[in-house]
């Protein structure tokens, strides 16, 4: 096969996964290994394009034709070599990126794209099977302090590429383990912990400092720790979620959706027993209250622990299968997307709004009131929702999860505290990263608000290029 001809001949495919009755039986990955001749095959499809689209894709600037090339040509360092230039964690995004980058691919087109997210995942998990993944030892210190404040793919993103730039760096997490939402927001069937825990080693080996269990502007005083550090970096995320305030919201059996999600982590972990959780949904029915992939976590988690059955709602209308005659390439498509977790069982329903709760004895949930909507533009394109006459019902339930995203980060303690100015938003304002405050700086979701690893990967390094732009000439 001729290099970048392989999209000829060559179909797109991606691993097999264990079968839906074997995976709900536990919380482990479920993709079967594949070794090395698939990704070098898929690798294979990439056309190497003139101008490839699909780093418009990728906010992380991927060199992805680069390492296509190379995995097909079995140069598997050089690939690892090129991804690790712009990638710190390949194996997050690997596991749990939607791959905007193959929403880009040319092929995309008229074909299907390039398994890049695959490609990917395949490069590093043989670097790490190889040995090459080491700590970095001989690091030149330029005396400089940083602290960084949540320990999310952001604050992890900063903290490796400030140390590996030289600066002693200490990253804070108040939770007790490091990984923010990827520990306890990220199921272990799409994000084992070991995953996170094998890069954290080499990340403490090189040289960062981690500290758990520690809220700083509580337990850690703003005065201190401005005092101790020449510089700050704020990494905390979106963390308050968004509410759904109608009557009945205050009966038990509602939840947030991270609520659950973090103590089924817990547990999965070895931390807590499944005695010590408040949420107990086996043979209860579920309701999820939102279409996201945070949603999709729940129904996932959900059917492991043997719901009854589990139901999924979304405001919004239904999505397409296919991209809209205005929904052009190579912007991310807003079409119908179904993951691993429905496909082990769930009901889904589209264009529903929740109207109340109610209760059979005054205490806990045991259903829903729904109605069914409308989505219509104005003439000025603004989109109006209209509720269907005579659609109301009711819908029997036992648990409730609220998975509608987040609205910004916690303004209580550490950002109070510092006084830094908000956006009307209520995210962190900032200006190239630094924020209102002297030598004080913001990255990931609580600057940008709510979105993906890889856009927080993607801020926690440009954070860090800021930062040392800031430092005069001749200190490194």
């Amino acid at each position: 096969m001729k290099p970048f001809h392989g999209f000829k001949h060559i179909e797109r495919e991606t691993p097999q996964l264990e079968p839906v009755e074997s995976r709900l039986k536990h919380f482990q990955e479920f993709d079967v290994p594949s070794g090395t001749d698939l990704p070098q095959r898929q690798a294979s499809r990439c056309m190497d394009c003139g101008v490839p689209f699909c780093h418009n894709g990728c906010p992380l600037g991927n060199l992805i034709p680069d390492f296509n090339e190379a995995v097909y040509k079995g140069e598997w360092k050089v690939a690892y070599e090129l991804l690790s230039e712009t990638n710190n964690f390949p194996e997050f995004t690997g596991r749990i990126c939607p791959a905007p980058c193959e929403a880009s691919c040319v092929l995309n087109i008229n074909s299907d794209p390039v398994t890049i997210e695959f490609v990917e995942k395949s490069i590093i998990e043989h670097a790490f099977a190889q040995g090459w993944v080491q700590p970095i030892k001989d690091i030149k210190r330029n005396g400089i302090k940083v602290a960084i404040i949540g320990s999310g793919p952001a604050g992890l993103a900063c903290s490796d590429q400030l140390n590996k730039l030289g600066y002693h760096v200490d990253l804070y997490e108040r939770n007790d383990r490091i990984g923010g939402l990827l520990r306890y927001g990220i199921p272990d069937f799409k994000l084992e912990k070991d995953v996170i825990d094998r890069r954290i080693e080499v990340m403490k080996c090189s040289g960062v400092g981690m500290f758990t269990s520690v809220n700083v502007g509580v337990d850690l005083s703003v005065d201190e720790l401005l005092e101790r550090y020449d510089k700050v970096v704020l990494t905390g995320g979106s963390t308050i979620p968004r509410d759904l305030p109608i009557p009945g919201r205050n009966l038990k059996g509602i939840h947030f959706a991270m609520d659950f999600l973090e103590e089924q982590n817990r547990v999965v972990a070895g931390l807590h027993t499944k005695f010590d959780t408040n949420i107990l949904v086996e043979n209860k029915h579920v309701l999820v209250i939102g279409g996201g992939d945070t949603g999709a976590d729940c129904v996932g988690t959900s059917n492991r622990l043997k719901a009854a059955s589990v139901t999924q709602i979304e405001l919004l209308s239904k999505p397409p299968n296919t991209r809209h005659s205005d929904d052009l390439w190579p912007n991310w498509p807003m079409v119908l997307r179904t993951s691993s977790s429905h496909e082990e069982g769930c009901d889904r329903a589209w264009a529903i709004m929740t109207k109340r709760f109610f209760s059979r004895d005054g205490v806990h949930v045991s259903g829903v009131e729904l109605v069914d909507v409308e989505w219509t533009s104005d003439e000025n394109g603004i989109n109006r929702m209209l509720e269907i006459e005579g659609s109301a019902r009711t819908l029997l339930c036992d648990h409730v999860f609220l998975a509608i995203g987040f609205v910004h980060p916690q303004k209580e303690g550490l950002l109070s505290e510092l006084g830094v100015a908000l956006d009307e938003k209520g995210n962190v304002e900032t200006t190239h990263f630094k924020t209102s405050i002297d030598n004080v700086y913001a990255a990931g979701d609580v600057r940008r608000g709510q979105s993906l690893v890889v856009w927080a990967i993607s801020e926690g390094r440009a954070a860090a290029e800021a930062l040392h732009a800031d430092i005069p000439q001749g200190v490194n």
